[in-house]
């Protein structure tokens, strides 16, 4: 993917201004759908889906195939379609379905577009090329092509200059299922004691967009898709910053890990995670007993934020 070689030069002047119009098409009919309401069914304990997803993945695929023909389609809610193919996008219909469903306005379309080289296995990474996030309700629309920046409703934008994590203010989600298995309440904890603070708003391709336009300085987050980051990863890059695990090391579409930051703080990120990994220098925080405890005593006071 974005670490690869360079593929051959392309003409892909086009590929960002017909997949907005897309996007935006696709932003409009969620925005009709959040209006009026949805039926929602469960599949597993609490991942909700709606009937939006599968309406606005529909609509996708067809103006897809329509304005580029021939192109590859990975969607969230099954579309498999020619992933042989050169050109491959990642589509996310509806990033945010939990808060969708809830009526909480924080939810996006996303499309990324990969070019991989000749031979490649469908589970493959190629590179990179284009991508578009839409946010319906606050019309805001986050493109980038390899090596022409990122835009937000079409003016440049860039990563922020934070240079410390302790100045900071960072993203991250948690799983909608199997929640107990998941150690990222830790981390939660260990970079919310280190930083300014940590925003968990339920949308990762809009982290990514948020930390592309200098909104956020980071966001990590453990096990997404390739269509919950695909887009998100060139935004982030085609803004100066950077994209790889928790080792530091280059991300891959099937990693279960990401780091995206403003490049900046980065190092001082991967050295948090080594630490917490090895449980090294981990800062404790009153239990439950303990607060009450302390809260009896009158000794609380000053614990606001």
């Amino acid at each position: 993917m974005s670490g690869g070689a360079e593929p051959a030069a392309a003409s892909h002047s086009v590929w960002v201004p017909k997949a907005a119009g897309i996007a935006r098409e696709a932003g409009a009919r969620l925005r009709e759908f959040f209006a009026q309401g949805v039926e929602t069914e469960y599949k597993g304990d609490v991942d909700i889906i709606t009937v939006a997803d599968r309406t606005v993945e529909k609509l996708i695929r067809g103006r897809l195939g329509e304005v580029f023909p021939g192109h590859g389609i990975y969607g969230e809610e099954g579309t498999r379609e020619r992933l042989d193919a050169e050109f491959r996008w990642y589509v996310d219909p509806l990033d945010g379905t939990t808060n969708f469903a809830h009526g909480f306005p924080q939810f996006c379309v996303s499309l990324g577009l990969e070019q991989r080289p000749p031979g490649a296995k469908p589970d493959e990474d190629g590179t990179l090329m284009a991508a578009v996030i839409y946010d319906p309700l606050r019309d805001e629309l986050f493109t980038a092509e390899r090596g022409s920046g990122t835009r937000l409703n079409g003016k440049p934008v860039r990563a922020s200059r934070t240079r410390q994590l302790a100045e900071a203010l960072l993203a991250t989600g948690f799983p909608s299922r199997k929640r107990h298995s998941s150690p990222n309440v830790h981390f939660y904890q260990e970079f919310t004691l280190r930083s300014h603070g940590v925003r968990r708003a339920g949308s990762a391709a809009l982290d990514l967009a948020y930390v592309a336009c200098g909104r956020m300085d980071a966001f990590w987050e453990f096990n997404l898709n390739p269509w919950d980051t695909a887009a998100g990863i060139l935004l982030v890059e085609e803004a100066g910053g950077r994209v790889t695990d928790f080792a530091g090391q280059h991300f891959r579409l099937d990693s279960r890990e990401i780091l995206a930051s403003n490049g900046l703080i980065h190092e001082e990120l991967i050295g948090l995670f080594r630490d917490m990994f090895a449980g090294r220098d981990l800062a404790p925080i009153p239990t439950p007993r303990e607060f009450a405890e302390r809260r009896a005593k009158g000794g609380t006071k000053g614990l606001r934020d």
